[in-house]
């Protein structure tokens, strides 16, 4: 490689006719890095790469992803690309990014002023972060509409993060989401921080309600409310949401469903634990630092009912957490209510008036199972036994015109409409037009002759 220095010189004395090797041997170079660099293949400070780079056969395709996402994370990329096979660094991927230029330019993020942030200390086991994060477009078979609902859960002394699908954000799946996520995050803290949710506090004064008071209770835990127009009071689950929406969410598939997504939620959190921190000049990880906060055991979940509504199939069953119930028949296309008291192994579905159509066991989240009950199987088997016929089918494409009755009656309309009644008969005389035609004057044989 030359430098600026020797490719300024090189020139120099190309101008005053020393020939290629008189230039290398004067530098110390070879003749062939000389020859470039005077015709211009090669660029000064730039070292050419010893051996092929391993991004040249992604390069396609990480450009590609950039131009559909320019704001899709380094990090979000460099997940895909190792799955196809690639082999190098991260930080060598980034050079490649940033060398070939494949990230486009936001002039409107590049506009953005970003406030100064402080670091707020949070000693182990204290305190763990809740959030709601709203997603946009999820998949069409989650039948949630244009929303999907995200609880988030993290203790921000060691930053493990954990997250639970919900189906909307009332306070019964947010009970729900509580359970589940302190259970991932391996126990109680002293106090859950909630910004003002409308299901835990009055947004106005700030102060619990008193149906989430029994649920801190409960739990045994102090229940810390932002104060209001204090931004990134609880910036550690903040930060977990955009990093969920970015790692996670833009990447999920079509084709998921709740179950398995919640699955891969819960991977790739448990991947985040292996995020290196260094305290107190000792090199730790998330997982290690959370491992050893002083969380307490979970009780039995809070006995929350949960409550969704469902249509019921024509063929007797409804769908509940990616498993499907029999009723009873006569009920297709009811919209239903499916409930479910937390911490028990029932599955109660009743109609609009509140009467128990069906009682079941509920089976595990996206087990897949199929619950029907002998009684439904019976009674809709009696139904549909019901309807079969040994009767001819009736054939549609057969030719059938109009028969002498319809036509007798086609008949009798046209009388009726033409003021005729049924037993008249028109009959037509041409005398008085005759009559009425013949020139006045004239005799029987112009008549005749007309």
């Amino acid at each position: 490689m030359l430098t600026w220095e020797n490719c300024v010189e090189a020139q120099a004395l190309q101008r005053k006719g020393w020939s290629i090797s008189a230039i290398a041997t004067h530098l110390g170079h070879d003749r062939k890095t000389i020859r470039a660099y005077l015709a211009g293949e090669r660029r000064p400070g730039e070292r050419r790469p010893a051996r092929a780079e391993a991004m040249a056969e992604f390069l396609g395709y990480c450009r590609q992803r950039l131009a559909d996402d320019p704001h899709l994370w380094s990090t979000t990329l460099f997940d895909e690309v190792v799955e196809f096979g690639f082999g190098g660094s991260y930080q060598a991927f980034t050079a490649s990014l940033r060398r070939h230029e494949l990230r486009p330019r936001c002039h409107a993020c590049a506009a953005n002023k970003h406030k100064d942030r402080s670091v707020i200390e949070h000693p182990a086991g204290e305190e763990t972060q809740w959030d709601w994060l709203e997603l946009p477009d999820p998949p069409q078979q989650w039948g949630v509409g244009d929303t999907a609902h995200l609880l988030l859960g993290v203790l921000p002394h060691s930053s493990r993060w954990r997250g639970w699908i919900a189906e909307c954000e009332d306070q019964p799946h947010l009970i729900e989401g509580l359970h589940q996520i302190a259970t991932r995050l391996g126990g109680l803290s002293q106090r859950w921080r909630f910004d003002r949710m409308a299901t835990v506090c009055h947004s106005g004064s700030g102060r619990i309600t008193a149906s989430f008071g029994p649920v801190g209770l409960h739990y045994q835990v102090g229940i810390s409310i932002c104060p209001s127009k204090h931004a990134w009071r609880k910036g550690a689950v903040e930060k977990s949401a955009h990093t969920i929406a970015q790692r996670w969410w833009r990447t999920l598939g079509d084709e998921v469903t709740v179950a398995a997504a919640q699955a891969s939620l819960d991977r790739i959190c448990t991947r985040f634990d292996a995020r290196k921190r260094t305290g107190d000049g000792v090199r730790t990880t998330v997982g290690e630092l959370a491992d050893a906060e002083p969380l307490r055991a979970m009780p039995a979940p809070f006995p929350a009912v949960i409550e969704v509504e469902r249509t019921v199939s024509n063929q007797a069953q409804i769908a509940f957490r990616g498993n499907t119930y029999s009723l009873l028949p006569g009920h297709s296309g009811e919209v239903v209510a499916v409930r479910h008291k937390l911490g028990s192994t029932a599955v109660d579905v009743t109609d609009r008036h509140g009467a128990l159509l069906a009682h079941h066991v509920r089976q595990p989240d996206g087990a897949g199972a199929v619950i029907r009950l002998d009684e439904h199987v019976s009674a809709l088997t009696r139904v549909v036994l019901a309807n079969f016929s040994d009767r001819e089918p009736c054939r549609r494409k057969t030719r059938r015109p109009p028969s002498p009755a319809a036509l007798a009656e086609a008949e009798r309309i046209r009388r009726h409409r033409a003021g005729l009644g049924d037993g008249e008969h028109v009959v037509i005389d041409f005398a008085d037009y005759v009559e009425q035609t013949r020139p006045f004057g004239g005799g029987d044989e112009q008549a005749g002759n007309r």
